[in-house]
């Protein structure tokens, strides 16, 4: 008989290579669901994948963020985090399969992405040493979750090894106790006389004793394995949500009552709401409010533990706690807030009835020296806007807002203390979440947008927006409302004109307004006959600017160009 020579048969490469893929998510997933326990423990915002999500917004070029502004709206933040969970499970099963084939080179991978995440957590503006701990933490599991299951992975090659049958099958009949492995086809019939003529395989006969044990064993440790790392990561996860979720203010804000204002806002006048199907309110629901920031985590911001401190060059430092700031006298105004992301017709334009404290005589008492031009405000978060100093310090009613619309701020629009000025862009106007308020010069110091390409002094353009009728269905003959809202804060619209297929214009009606720094609603009732139309507004404000018909993108300071409606009458 020939001396028997031995083959082993391994896993199919596409098996391996889908082991080593389940073997690296399920390391990512168990790293971070330690890594979001641990911020839950402590700061929820150093969560590593918030960030290099964080980091991610910091270092992507304004017209991409312009694009994911106007594609996703409100939901960017989870369109982003998504991305980011996306690319961390492809970089995770490539880990994977590097550790199955040897573990020094996964662990390698998993190291570079650990120093990723370190880099983008100490890089945040608020960092303190405690925002490397949950990466730690995640890296730490993230390591001993690879090596166990890559181990229990490498256990399944090993345990599909044997085809046991003689070498000189052909020649002398096959032992009783053949095996044929379960990846292969079926051996030919031996008694076949074409026998020959069948797939040439090679064998090796082996004693029962001698034989590699059966796959499934192995197999059951690989599931039992992975079963444990998903328990893991989703209990981690959970129990870290839990634990940030106690941070939650929204009871304290739900039992906040505040004091009488000094100042109130008048009644609205008749006339302020045209009440038209379609044409936004006067007022804007908090629900329905635009929110355009940088935060991906909203901060959760106790005012028990509130502070706002007014420093740099002033001849004397301010402090102010919550309960400090609601005994100063109150204001109660209505300001209308415009994003600079928003494009002609866009979404990010809002009114709302605001009470705070003057933030003018919060700065003068911090008595600012000579040549400061700039407050550079900050958030809790470390987001930073430059506000011109002679604008807050002009006369018109900038807040340091404590309520919107007759309750505590939503935590979303920067609960408990945010900045409202009007007549200015909200990136350099509207800080939510302030704590810190910097009297500089725009020389000096440079805010997070104005660093990333956006003009440093930012005022509101006058603009308008059509919202009805909104081109979506076709329109019956007869006299149509062509309604929607102008705006030109700290100005005042004073007229707003309608045209048809660029034909000559038509003066609108216009609602009442409480003051000049609201938007105002108009409308202008159009004889419409059968066929399709182009219908274009333009507002023009107290000082006799005339919106522009030169259309132009948000960057660097806001966007121009006539709204513009296609509608079919039928």
């Amino acid at each position: 008989m020939t001396p028997p020579s031995e083959i082993t048969a391994r896993p199919p490469r596409r098996l391996r290579a889908l082991t080593g893929a389940v073997v690296g998510l399920l390391a990512a997933a168990v790293a971070m669901g330690a890594a979001q326990f641990a911020s839950g423990l402590g700061v929820p915002q150093s969560s590593p994948v918030l960030a290099v999500g964080q980091a991610a917004i910091d270092l992507t070029p304004p017209p991409v963020k312009d694009f994911a502004i106007s594609e996703f709206g409100a939901d960017d933040k989870t369109v982003l985090l998504g991305g980011i969970l996306v690319v961390i499970a492809l970089y995770a099963a490539v880990v994977g399969m590097l550790a199955v084939r040897r573990l020094a080179f996964g662990m390698f991978g998993l190291a570079i992405f650990a120093c990723l995440g370190l880099a983008a957590a100490l890089t945040r503006p608020t960092a303190t040493a405690g925002y490397v701990v949950p990466t730690l933490v995640g890296a730490a599991a993230g390591a001993f979750a690879l090596a166990w299951l890559a181990r229990t992975a490498a256990g399944l090659g090993a345990a599909t090894t044997d085809v046991l049958v003689p070498p000189d099958l052909f020649d002398l009949p096959a032992p009783p106790d053949l095996l044929v492995p379960p990846d292969l086809p079926a051996p030919p019939d031996l008694s076949a006389p074409t026998a020959r003529a069948g797939p040439a395989y090679s064998f090796t006969y082996l004693p029962p004793e001698d034989r590699a044990p059966s796959p499934w064993p192995a197999r059951r440790r690989f599931l039992v394995a992975g079963g444990v790392a998903a328990t893991a990561a989703a209990l981690g996860t959970a129990a870290g949500r839990n634990l940030t979720d106690e941070h939650n203010v929204a009871a304290v804000r739900s039992a906040i009552r505040f004091p009488r204002p000094a100042l109130p806002a008048p009644p609205l006048p008749a006339g302020s709401n045209l009440n038209i199907p379609g044409l936004s309110s006067f007022i804007t629901p908090d629900s329905s409010f635009y929110r355009v920031d940088t935060a991906l985590l909203v901060p959760q911001v106790d005012p028990a533990s509130w502070q706002l401190r007014i420093h740099g060059m002033v001849q004397r430092e301010v402090t102010i706690n919550f309960a400090e700031l609601l005994r100063r006298p109150l204001i109660e105004t209505y300001v209308t807030l415009t994003c600079v992301s928003d494009p002609v017709e866009g979404p990010y334009v809002g009114n709302a009835k605001w009470l705070g404290a003057s933030l003018a005589d919060l700065i003068r008492q911090a008595r600012p020296r000579a040549g400061a031009n700039q407050l550079l405000c900050t958030s809790i978060d470390g987001f930073t806007s430059g506000t011109p100093l002679q604008v807050v310090l002009d006369g018109r009613n900038a807040l340091l807002a404590v309520a919107m619309n007759g309750t505590a701020l939503p935590v979303v629009h920067g609960f408990p203390a945010r900045m409202v000025v009007p007549g200015l862009y909200g990136y350099v106007s509207a800080t939510k979440w302030v704590t810190d308020i910097e009297v500089t010069t725009f020389a000096s110091a440079v805010a997070y947008w104005a660093q990333h390409g956006w003009s440093q002094q930012a005022p509101i353009k006058t603009e308008s927006r059509i919202d009805v009728p909104t081109g979506g269905t076709p329109l019956a003959p007869g006299r149509i409302p062509v309604a929607g809202v102008a705006w030109a804060q700290h100005k005042g619209v004073a007229a707003v004109e309608v045209r048809v297929d660029g034909g000559p214009w038509h003066e609108a009606r216009l609602a009442a307004v409480p003051d000049i720094d609201t938007w105002r609603q108009w409308v202008w009732e159009w004889a419409a006959t059968p066929g399709t139309y182009t219908l274009e507004a333009r507002a023009t404000d107290a000082t006799g600017y005339t919106q522009t018909a030169v259309q132009a993108g948000p960057p660097p300071n806001g966007s121009s160009g006539y709204p513009s409606v296609q509608v079919t009458v039928r």
